[in-house]
């Protein structure tokens, strides 16, 4: 039970710092003066791998632990879908999300910012599936 408690929070704190991100950090981004602009996202970057960074390995440690060794009485689709979320959004992140802040570095560009706004939409909308699969999980468990 309290590793299921820990993949919720570990799950749940992701998906709220995902949230932030897409409702308060990047709308400002167009507000950075453009010649200031690429210092920002690279101190943007380090600043948000230091918070997602330990989210998503704690993730990863839970989500294994619970594919190895699944608690009694928890499905095995609550956990497949739990893994499935988090591995959706790791895909999003490194095929979608980096490949466009990497672009940002350069300065700005309202399309590549555009295309980065989508694609944490899609992360921010799946972590928060992730949450409903974690909290499958905990109220399953017997």
């Amino acid at each position: 039970m309290t590793l299921l408690a820990v993949h919720l929070g570990l799950v749940a704190a992701y998906a709220g710092f995902q949230w932030t991100v897409r409702a308060l950090v990047y709308p400002q981004m167009s507000m950075v003066p453009p010649k200031a602009f690429p210092s920002y996202e690279h101190r943007h970057q380090r600043l948000v791998t230091r918070v997602a960074g330990p989210l998503f390995l704690g993730q990863a440690v839970t989500t294994l632990w619970l594919l190895a060794d699944r608690p009694p009485g928890v499905p095995l689709l609550a956990v497949l879908a739990s893994a499935a979320c988090l591995a959706v959004v790791l895909q999003l992140t490194a095929l979608g999300a980096v490949p466009q802040h990497r672009v940002l570095d350069r300065g700005w560009d309202e399309a590549v910012h555009h295309r980065l706004v989508r694609v944490d939409t899609l992360r921010a909308v799946t972590a928060t599936a992730g949450v409903a699969a974690a909290l499958w999980l905990l109220l399953s468990a017997t």
